[in-house]
C-alpha cells in the first residue's frame, strides 16, 4: 500500500497554468485582457492552491473553481489601488479614510484641472511667471484678516517649515503642556530637531503662565510658539496663556509668535452652526500673531494641505526658504482648497455643502427615519440575527473637538458568523463599507454614512450577511 500525503495526492488534480489560463481566456469579459496578466494570475492562484494543500488548510478543488478564483484575482487586481469606501465609524474626519470628504463643487474642480493644462505658476493678467501660492492668497487674507498667505502640502510640514524659516540655530518657547504627539509618532521636539531650532520648555503639563514665557526670552529666543493640542483636553487644576497675552510678551520683547491652531477653523464655529469650543484663526490673527498655521483638511473641508497666514514679512521668509520647494502643494490641491475657501466665505453654503459641516449637523429625527428604513429591508437577509436603530455618539475625530461627543443613531446588526466576520466581509466588499464591531454585534453610524449612499449600503450589507 502506498503512503501517500495530501499533497502528492491532491496533485493529481491540480491543472497544468496552460490548462487555467485557457478556461479563464474563454470568459468573453477578459477580451481585453493582456495574455501576460491572465498567466501571472492562473500561476498566483496554483501557487496559493499548492501552499494550502501542503499546510492543510483546503483540500483538492476542481479546475472550475480555480478558474473561478483566477478571474477574482485578474477582476481584484484590474481596480484601481484606491477606491471610495463607505464610513460607517461615526469617525467625520477619518485620518484612516482621508479625513474630510470634499464638496461637491471642490471635487469638480480639481477633477477639472487632472486631465488639462491650468495655469499654475502662470500669472495670466501680466503674462509673466507669478507664485503658485497667489492663487489662494487673497481669498485666505480675505477669510482670516491676515496681511498674507501660503500654502505647502500639510500642517506637520508648516510648521516645520516655519521653524526652519523663523529659528533656525535659535530658541523656540513651547508650554510644557503644547509638547503634543500626534498620528505617526509625530512628535513636537522632533520636529525642533528637524527643523534646527532648539526646543526650550516652560511651564507645567497642566499650568503654564505669562510670567514663564516673560523669564525665559533671552537674545536667543526666536519664537513664542503656542500649539493647539488638537487631539486631546488637559481638564482639571491647569492654566494656559492666550494667544492674545502672548502676543502681548512678544511684541514687548521682540520676539515672533506663532499660533499652530491645527483643526483649521477659520472663524468662530458657531457661525456655522456647531456649539464647539475651537480656536479659530481669525482671533490669532486680529490678536497679532505674526503667523498663525492649520490643516487644510479638518475642519476647514479642504484637500490636505498646510496653510500658514499672517504678516507679510513672516510669510515672504517662509516662501523663499529652501524647503518650500521640497513641501508645495500641486495644481489639484489649490483648485479643491481655492474653491473650498470660496464656499467658506457664505456660513449658510459651507454648513450646506461641506460634508463635514454638513454630517454634524444632520437632525437626529433624520438619521432615525433613515436607520428604520434600512433595517426594514435587511429582514429577509438569511445571515441576519438581529437588526436594530440604535443611539450611539458620533466624533468629528482627525484631530479636532477630541472631547466634543456629537449624538447619532446607528444600524446594528448581529450576524450568523460573528461580528468580526461580517465587519470582515463588508470591508472586502465593493464598495467597501467601514463599520465598528464589537460586544457581538456591528454598529453602522449613519451620521457618517450621507443619505445618497443608503441604497449602495444596503445592496453591501445584503451581500455581506448571505
Amino acid at each position: 500500500m502506498t503512503d501517500e500525503t495530501p499533497a502528492s495526492m491532491s496533485a493529481r488534480h491540480i491543472p497544468s497554468v496552460h490548462e487555467l489560463v485557457e478556461r479563464v481566456q474563454d470568459d468573453p469579459t477578459l477580451d481585453a485582457t493582456a495574455r501576460p496578466l491572465i498567466v501571472a494570475a492562473a500561476r498566483a492562484e496554483l501557487q496559493a492552491h499548492r501552499g494550502a494543500l501542503q499546510q492543510r488548510r483546503e483540500g483538492p478543488i476542481t479546475i472550475e473553481a480555480l478558474t473561478q478564483r483566477t478571474r477574482e484575482r485578474l477582476a481584484r487586481e484590474a481596480r484601481p489601488p484606491l477606491m471610495p469606501a463607505i464610513n460607517a465609524t461615526g469617525i467625520i474626519v477619518h485620518t484612516g479614510l482621508g479625513r474630510a470628504p470634499l464638496a461637491t463643487a471642490a471635487a469638480e474642480a480639481m477633477a477639472a484641472v487632472s486631465s488639462e493644462y491650468a495655469p499654475v505658476e502662470l500669472d495670466v493678467a501680466a503674462g509673466a511667471r507669478g507664485r503658485r501660492t497667489m492663487l489662494v492668497r487673497d481669498l485666505l487674507c480675505e477669510l482670516t484678516g491676515a496681511e498674507s498667505a501660503t500654502v505647502v502640502n500639510n500642517n506637520a510640514a508648516a510648521l516645520v517649515l516655519t521653524l526652519a524659516a523663523l529659528a533656525a540655530d535659535r530658541e523656540v518657547i513651547v508650554s510644557r503642556g503644547e509638547l503634543i504627539e500626534i498620528g505617526g509618532s509625530f512628535r513636537l521636539p522632533d520636529v525642533m530637531v528637524t527643523s534646527g531650532a532648539t526646543l526650550r520648555e516652560v511651564g507645567t503639563t497642566n499650568r503654564t503662565r505669562l510670567s514663564d514665557y516673560d523669564a525665559a526670552i533671552t537674545d536667543c529666543t526666536a519664537v513664542l510658539l503656542k500649539v493647539h493640542p488638537s487631539n486631546y483636553r488637559v481638564e482639571g487644576f491647569r492654566h494656559e496663556v492666550e494667544i492674545e497675552e502672548l502676543v502681548s510678551v512678544g511684541r514687548a520683547k521682540g520676539v515672533m509668535v506663532v499660533h499652530d491652531v491645527g483643526s483649521g477653523a477659520l472663524r468662530p464655529l458657531r457661525e456655522l452652526g456647531l456649539e464647539a469650543d475651537e480656536p479659530d484663526v481669525a482671533r490669532s490673527i486680529a490678536a497679532g500673531a505674526d503667523l498663525v498655521l492649520f490643516s487644510g483638511d479638518k475642519l476647514l473641508g479642504g484637500p490636505q494641505a498646510g496653510i500658514a497666514v499672517g504678516r507679510t514679512d513672516a510669510v515672504d521668509r517662509l516662501e523663499r526658504h529652501p524647503l518650500m520647494r521640497a513641501l508645495r502643494v500641486d495644481k489639484h490641491t489649490l483648485a479643491g482648497l481655492g474653491v473650498t475657501l470660496q464656499i467658506h466665505r457664505d456660513p449658510a453654503r459651507a454648513a450646506r455643502e461641506l460634508p463635514v459641516i454638513a454630517a454634524a449637523l444632520v437632525p437626529l429625527t433624520t438619521l432615525e427615519e433613515r436607520g428604520r428604513r434600512i433595517v426594514a429591508t435587511l429582514e429577509a437577509c438569511d445571515g441576519l440575527v438581529a437588526a436594530s436603530v440604535e443611539p450611539a455618539v458620533a466624533h468629528l475625530g482627525g484631530g479636532a473637538l477630541p472631547a466634543q461627543a456629537i449624538p447619532s443613531r446607528a444600524v446594528v446588526l448581529e450576524a450568523t458568523g460573528g461580528e468580526e466576520a461580517l465587519a470582515r466581509r463588508l470591508r472586502s466588499g465593493d464598495p467597501a463599507v467601514i463599520a465598528r464591531a464589537h460586544d457581538g454585534k456591528v454598529w453602522i453610524d449613519l451620521r457618517t454614512v450621507p443619505a445618497r449612499h443608503d441604497a449602495t449600503m444596503v445592496a453591501a450589507l445584503r451581500v455581506a450577511l448571505r
